[in-house]
């Protein structure tokens, strides 16, 4: 068993050799050898959790499943999340010590701290990131990546700066049937795919009735919540769990969801910038709730050889081919319909003397064959401790879907035909447009400089 002051050193000082962005995020075998050999697969990685409520817990549990793993340390704004989540821990049988923190930044001074997860509101993701990779720490971060397409560009620098293993909680990319269905797709077998479709019907989302500001409740660090975005009193309606419906903190159905759906469907079209984008929709099911962003949206990405539809509606569970969520890949010769459920392919037919003939096979629904979120976590460990040489879905990776799914909200604020230069990544002759890309930070906090 090594010491922890050696693991930590190699954590520290290890890294994936990482492309561009837009590009695998892939080291070889040789590449592997030379970076692990100093950490045994049998050493403890120590985990920490910065924002334990919701996703980040979800993935902390995901990781303790792995031998191994433990989590040390918590850090929420919130005393009675903390309180929660560290007896959470002693009734999944935990017994070392765990460390709680109101300030994330105390936490990344522990230095028995190896890997922390971030799963805090997306305003906050590019600060707690950073800071994280700063302190030497690997990172798993929940999606979308940022809160911005120019915060996104900052993490990607990161993490080339600091030689940190990061990877994005898009968990999809680690579904065996996302797999198959890139693996079907690539026999040609569909012919030319001219549109792909993506979508999220939730029906579960009903209105957030609007309530009056209050005080925060006993033991919440509220300015320390807000952080960066723009100062307002409290109202519980942008708190736990909805405040991905305002614009301070979040971008809605289109981040919250589409950066999922998209990313599978630009990873297997092997796309990553549009050309341009338009957008449509608003509050069009729930006009005076209390939500900002929109609960109807559809919009369209012109890629080089293809269009991307995405589009989401809240009330309604009633999406394309009968599904509340999925990705449509529709060619010539049929069409792939992939979901969280499993995947199909529905064929065109020839007619001809009154026959009708297939140009491909039907398929029947293959479902899943695996715990998606469950295996992303493992893939993550297994890059750490040098027993993978590829993480599922790296910062680069996870960069391209949250920029695209900006882009989406950024036509949408516009309201116009928007036109991106991939040579100067900038939009053409929009100054609005051009204007959200940027990160405005507030209360005293400055965006991160790497």
């Amino acid at each position: 068993m090594k010491t922890k002051n050696t693991r930590r050193t190699f954590i520290r000082n290890s890294g994936l050799a990482i492309a561009g962005l837009g590009m695998s995020n892939i080291i070889t075998a040789q590449q592997t050898s030379s970076l692990f050999t100093s950490l045994a697969p049998s050493d403890r990685l120590n985990f920490g959790v910065i924002g334990c409520n919701g996703m980040g817990w979800a993935n902390m549990s995901a990781h303790l499943n792995i031998p191994g793993v433990q989590c040390i340390a918590l850090a929420d704004v919130d005393q009675s999340v903390l309180n929660r989540r560290a007896a959470d821990l002693k009734k999944m049988g935990h017994k070392n010590k765990v460390s709680l923190y109101k300030d994330y930044r105390k936490l990344l001074e522990n230095k028995d701290v190896d890997v922390v997860i971030i799963g805090t509101p997306d305003h906050w993701h590019c600060l707690n990131f950073v800071d994280a990779c700063q302190a030497g720490k690997h990172v798993y971060v929940e999606k979308p990546l940022a809160n911005t397409i120019e915060e996104c560009s900052i993490m990607v620098n990161a993490v080339k700066k600091y030689n940190t293993i990061a990877q994005v909680g898009q968990w999809q990319r680690s579904g065996s049937q996302y797999q198959q269905a890139a693996e079907y797709i690539a026999t040609g077998a569909l012919g030319n795919i001219r549109l792909v479709k993506c979508w999220a019907y939730q029906g579960w989302m009903k209105p957030v009735p609007p309530v009056a500001d209050s005080t925060p409740p006993e033991g919440v660090d509220y300015k320390m919540w807000l952080g960066p975005a723009p100062k307002r009193n409290f109202n519980k309606n942008r708190f736990h769990f909805n405040f991905r419906w305002f614009w301070d903190y979040a971008g809605g159905l289109m981040t919250d969801w589409g950066v999922h759906e998209i990313d599978i469907a630009l990873k297997i079209m092997q796309a990553s910038a549009p050309k341009s984008i338009m957008a449509s929709g608003g509050k069009l099911a729930y006009p005076n709730d209390a939500s900002q962003t929109p609960d109807t949206l559809q919009t369209v990405f012109e890629y080089e050889d293809f269009n991307l539809l995405w589009e989401h509606a809240t009330g309604i569970d009633q999406g394309n081919y009968g599904r509340s969520e999925g990705i449509a890949f529709i060619g010539n010769n049929g069409t792939l319909v992939v979901d969280r459920q499993g995947w199909e392919v529905m064929p065109e037919y020839d007619y001809k003397d009154g026959n009708k003939d297939a140009k491909i096979s039907k398929m029947e629904l293959t479902q899943k064959s695996n715990d998606a979120l469950n295996d992303h976590a493992q893939n993550f460990v297994d890059v750490i401790k040098g027993n993978a040489t590829e993480l599922h879905c790296s910062v680069e990776q996870g960069a391209i879907s949250a920029v695209n799914a900006h882009m989406g909200n950024i036509a949408f604020k516009t309201g116009e035909k928007i036109y991106w230069d991939s040579k100067t990544n900038r939009f053409k002759d929009n100054t609005l447009a051009n204007d959200l890309v940027k990160a405005h930070y507030h209360n005293g906090w400055e965006l991160p400089k790497v």
